[in-house]
């Protein structure tokens, strides 16, 4: 009896722990990454290596003194046939949905908010099975052209 008491509590302790990070939506199989936008309009990481089907977990922190207005980033991954200067262009003038053209929100993977200067943005995300080059860029208003872009190399 003392046995299958004991056994009994052990398996209620350890589903206990499999509920709570199911819960909390912390997951072991997520890579995390922090990426970096400055007013140099410049990622800090501009290539992240990545499974077919890996999930990633992407947090965007923006490091600027300058108004939202004048300086705020965001990270769009795009699908591999994405035009992104064509995706880009149609973003800058859609302030009202983040900087993101709806006519290629079916083309986006994942996309952060806009923030600006001491704030924070996550996206989680499932890498599509497809071996590539996936570009991630800022589309506030002329960052894409000043540099501020990246590859999720897919292999």
């Amino acid at each position: 009896m003392k046995t299958f008491k004991k056994t009994l509590l052990t398996s209620l302790a350890v589903l206990f722990i499999v509920v709570s990070a199911f819960a909390t939506g912390q997951n072991d199989d997520v890579r995390e990454f922090t990426i970096k936008g400055t007013d140099n309009m410049k990622f800090d990481v501009s290539l992240i290596e990545a499974s077919p089907g890996e999930t990633i977990r992407i947090t965007l922190e923006t490091v600027s003194n300058m108004p939202p207005q004048a300086m705020a980033h965001n990270i769009a991954v795009v699908d591999l046939d994405v035009d992104v200067d064509a995706f880009v262009m149609a973003s800058m003038s859609a302030r009202d949905t983040e900087y993101i053209a709806p006519e290629y929100a079916d083309k986006v993977i994942a996309h952060t908010k806009m923030i600006s200067g001491g704030e924070t943005s996550v996206i989680e995300f499932t890498m599509p099975d497809t071996p590539g080059d996936y570009e991630f860029v800022c589309t506030f208003p002329g960052h894409y052209y000043g540099g501020m872009k990246g590859i999720i190399r897919v292999n």
